[in-house]
C-alpha cells in the first residue's frame, strides 16, 4: 500500500486534470477497437506498450495468455471474448504472449508445479502447445514455446461461435505478438513467412493489413 496510495493522489491531482476531457466522455461508455489477451505477467503494461489510451483496448488478462476452447471451460474468457466481439464489436484482437513467460516455462516442464494445483490445471487448456513442440529441440527453446503458444491460442479462439461470425462477416481480425521487456520490441507473426517479425521493422501501411492477420 505505501507504493499505491502516493500514485492515486499523483493520478488524481496530475493525470486526471489533463485527460479530465476523455475520462468524461468514457463515463458516457466504451468502444474499444481491439480486444487483447495478454500474460497477468506484472513485467508487461499492454497500454504502455502500445502507447493506448483508457478506453482503446478491452483486455483479458490471465497465466499464459489462455484462451479455452469454447465449452472447455466456465470461466470469464469465454464471457468476456463473447461481450468484447459481439456487444462491443472490436474489430482486432491481439493474442500477445512475452519472453521469459512463467506460465509457459511450467508447461514445457522447466517449472514444478507440483504445490500449485490450480495453475496446474489451467495450464491444461495449452496442452496443444506442448503436443505440438514434444519431442523437438524447440521445446527447449522458451521463447519458442511461448511463440507457438500464441499461435494454439489463436485456434482456441475460432472455437468461439462469436469469433467464427466475426471472422467470416469480416468483422474482426486475429493477431498474434510477442513481447519482449528485456529489448521492448513486440513481433508481430508473418502467416505468409510463418515467422514473428520485429515491430521496427513492419511498415505501418501494413500494419492492419490481412497479411498479418492469422
Amino acid at each position: 500500500m505505501n507504493n499505491l496510495i502516493p500514485g492515486l493522489r499523483k493520478f488524481r491531482e496530475n493525470v486526471f486534470p489533463h485527460k479530465q476531457e476523455l475520462f468524461q466522455s468514457l463515463s458516457q461508455g466504451q468502444a474499444p477497437h481491439t480486444l487483447m489477451i495478454a500474460c497477468s505477467d506484472s513485467r508487461i503494461d499492454p497500454n504502455l506498450v502500445t502507447q493506448a489510451e483508457p478506453g482503446e483496448i478491452f483486455l483479458i488478462r490471465n497465466a499464459g495468455n489462455i484462451v479455452p476452447p469454447y465449452g472447455a471451460a466456465s470461466s470469464g474468457e469465454e464471457a468476456t471474448i463473447e461481450f468484447a466481439v459481439a456487444g462491443l464489436r472490436v474489430s482486432n484482437i491481439v493474442i500477445c504472449g512475452h519472453s521469459k513467460c512463467g506460465a509457459m516455462a511450467a508447461l514445457a516442464n522447466h517449472v514444478n508445479l507440483d504445490g500449485l494445483p490450480s495453475v496446474k490445471r489451467w495450464l491444461s487448456n495449452a496442452e496443444a502447445t506442448k503436443r505440438r513442440l514434444e519431442g523437438s529441440p524447440r521445446m527447449e527453446n522458451l521463447l519458442e514455446v511461448v511463440q507457438e503458444n500464441v499461435l494454439v491460442q489463436a485456434d482456441n479462439l475460432r472455437t468461439h461461435p462469436a469469433v467464427s461470425a466475426a471472422l467470416q462477416s469480416g468483422q474482426v481480425r486475429i493477431y498474434g505478438w510477442v513481447y519482449n521487456f528485456e529489448t521492448g520490441t513486440v513481433s508481430i507473426y508473418d502467416p505468409k513467412l510463418k515467422a514473428y517479425l520485429p515491430s521496427n521493422k513492419v511498415k505501418e501501411e501494413f500494419v492492419n493489413a490481412e497479411r498479418f492477420a492469422l
